[in-house]
């Protein structure tokens, strides 16, 4: 393809794009297709001269959409949602167009500088503390590796990266049994083993770590000749919504000197909603903070916005500065890449940027506000129904229920049973996890451009395939 060609393609995408989001809601909510349909629709060998776009495109939309799960579409109740909002959309398309690799200030100046401004947007929007600042990485999993590998060096008097762990004392980081797998696996990462994390228990309808037990564990390990060196909190964990008692447990945190990490990949969106903030009180104490845009503010994946009250740690953790990598002759800038683990960067800042122009804080609180409150009248819906019972209480706009009918000697398939034949059905996409060894049904809402009748219409479904089970 010529570049004098790509324009008439352009807008061949951009109309499809276009009635893409407007009729979504019109197909299934997951993928149909089998394990190995689409691979073996794909050819086994690269083609040895060139195809025409027509055929390229037309192979797109027969191979590749019927094997696509709508994350775009309003009834996906899964998984936390992956919004692409229209402006986030544009955005990602000019920054895909002029393809610079944001790594140094000197790389792209305006990345650079946009990042930093977009990233005190965010701080302004959540009310933290003007002391914080804000780098963006790809992902909530890479802030969280960033922050342990952080944890690892003050622990180890910053000699960890040059002598490594063997023939150190073990170090030791708590949270509680809710936290993301993404914290087992950045404990994997940054070497300090599975075993020396340590899974403080929960309580309260919050599901959130006990601060005693907390302070008990560490004690524990201190006797023990073991080196405590982070605690990660968690804010809207993903299975039910847990969340940790901040202060509390930042107050134990303090008292030890640990390096504290909070996870608010998911919930921290609606913490630009002040009614929302008792769910975090004393965030302004933690070390580390993190949040994905890309999950409940239209903005596109990937984008994590990753706070930090002494930048100073992290970038003594990370940088590598060889010579081909120094600005000379240019005082005060940021290179980001000293702030994450890949040294290469998208243009991300752009897609923030566009997204809080175009709807304003107050029109992002609306969309959320509107999630929360139509997702509690139907958990107060379901909870009022024969045969459900209510599992964890309403976080923000998560919740998990089960089916359990009189009679039933087997709840757990049955309602697994249900899981799968409600997303073989198609209208509305659920996800399943456990609370406390049972498996319960899992409901969030948060897409985009929901709509009350989209959150709703799940109690119709739900309950007409309930009844429908044998």
């Amino acid at each position: 393809m010529k570049w004098n060609e790509f324009a008439d393609w352009g807008r061949k995408v951009a109309d499809w794009t276009q009635d893409y989001h407007l009729t979504v809601g019109d197909r299934p909510v997951r993928a149909r297709t089998e394990p190995g349909e689409v691979f073996n629709a794909l050819p086994e060998t690269p083609p040895e001269t060139p195809q025409a776009m027509e055929d390229i495109f037309e192979d797109f939309e027969n191979i590749v959409m019927p094997g696509i799960t709508h994350w775009q579409h309003p009834r996906f109740f899964a998984y936390f949602n992956s919004n692409a909002s229209a402006p986030s959309v544009l955005a990602e398309f000019l920054s895909s167009a002029i393809a610079p690799q944001c790594m140094l200030w000197q790389t792209s100046p305006a990345a650079t500088e946009m990042e930093t401004r977009m990233m005190d947007w965010l701080r302004q929007a959540l009310d933290l503390p003007s002391e914080y600042e804000g780098v963006i990485q790809d992902s909530a999993s890479s802030a969280t590796l960033a922050a342990v590998l952080t944890m690892r060096e003050k622990a180890l008097n910053w000699t960890g990266n040059t002598q490594g762990l063997p023939g150190q004392t073990p170090l030791r980081i708590y949270c509680s049994s809710e936290v993301h797998t993404s914290v087992d696996r950045a404990i994997w990462v940054a070497g300090i083993g599975q075993d020396n994390l340590i899974r403080i228990p929960i309580q309260g309808d919050w599901r959130g770590m006990d601060p005693v037990a907390l302070e008990a564990a560490i004690k524990t390990d201190i006797a023990a000749g073991l080196t405590p060196a982070g605690v990660i909190l968690c804010v809207g964990g993903t299975g039910t919504g847990a969340t940790d008692p901040v202060a509390e447990c930042l107050d134990v945190a303090e008292k030890y000197g640990l390096y504290t990490h909070v996870d608010a990949a998911w919930a921290g969106s609606a913490m630009i909603c002040p009614e929302f903030r008792h769910y975090w009180p004393g965030i302004e104490r933690a070390d580390s903070i993190v949040f994905n845009p890309h999950k409940w503010l239209g903005v596109q994946f990937d984008c994590c916005a990753h706070f930090l009250r002494s930048p100073d740690d992290l970038v003594r953790t990370l940088a590598i500065k060889p010579e081909y990598l120094k600005t000379h002759g240019k005082d005060g800038i940021i290179n980001y890449s000293e702030w994450s683990v890949p040294l290469g960067r998208r243009f991300r800042a752009l897609k923030i940027w566009f997204v809080i122009r175009t709807y304003g804080l107050e029109g992002l609180r609306d969309r959320l506000r509107n999630h929360v409150n139509w997702s509690v009248a139907l958990h107060d819906k379901l909870a009022q129904t024969p045969d459900f019972e209510i599992v964890t209480i309403p976080m923000w706009s998560l919740f998990t229920f089960r089916y359990a009918p009189k009679g039933a000697d087997d709840l757990d398939a049955l309602n697994q049973r249900l899981v799968d034949a409600i997303n073989d059905d198609g209208r509305i996409y659920l996800t399943q996890t456990r609370v406390d060894g049972d498996l319960v049904i899992r409901f969030q809402a948060g897409h985009f451009e929901a709509t009350e009748q989209d959150v709703m219409m799940a109690y119709d479904v739900i309950t007409e395939i309930a009844g429908g089970l044998a």
